[in-house]
């Protein structure tokens, strides 16, 4: 006769550690600890998989975005914004803007850019004074992030030429 008194856990199979999947270097896991695709290069992200190679330099226009493509629709978006913001902001103008402001950074696709822009934000506090300063405050956080990525800045005295008015040479038409 079988003894009651034995361990039943000791019969229960163990499943066997499986150990973590490794990606290449750089290669930014998301949250679910598979590769981020918002969060990666579009050559990092398609490193992870041998069937997502291609020999072309971009992906279909049908497929999710990189994170190149995503930060450039992202910069267009928010100057475009800025430059369309009054310049005398009621109050709240202000307050709408600064709250879409902290709800893009915590919602952005990306969480490491998410959490990167959180921290600009906190130790630079979005400027909703005016066009001027909500604008002037935009391109000092796209340079922070230029800066990062080891990009060129952009001179800040241009802001508005470049998103809002056109370039003085005429080229926008």
């Amino acid at each position: 006769m079988a003894d009651d008194t034995q361990d039943e856990s000791a019969n229960t199979p163990i499943a066997s550690a499986v150990p973590p999947k490794k990606y290449p270097k750089g290669v930014i896991l998301g949250k679910d600890g598979k590769p981020c695709r918002t969060c990666n290069s579009l050559t990092s992200f398609t490193s992870t998989t041998k069937s997502l190679q291609t020999p072309s330099a971009s992906p279909p226009t049908d497929c999710p975005p990189s994170i190149e493509t995503l930060g450039r629709a992202s910069w267009t978006f928010l100057h475009t914004l800025s430059a369309s913001y009054p310049s005398t902001p009621t109050p709240s103008d202000r307050t709408n803007i600064s709250t879409f402001m902290n709800l893009f950074a915590q919602l952005y696709p990306c969480w490491t850019c998410a959490e990167d822009f959180q921290s600009y934000m906190a130790e630079n506090k979005v400027r909703t004074e005016s066009r001027a300063e909500f604008g002037m405050w935009m391109c000092e956080a796209h340079n922070d992030v230029n800066r990062k990525l080891g990009k060129r800045e952009f001179d800040c005295a241009r802001w508005e030429e470049r998103w809002r008015t056109g370039w003085k040479d005429g080229r926008c038409g």
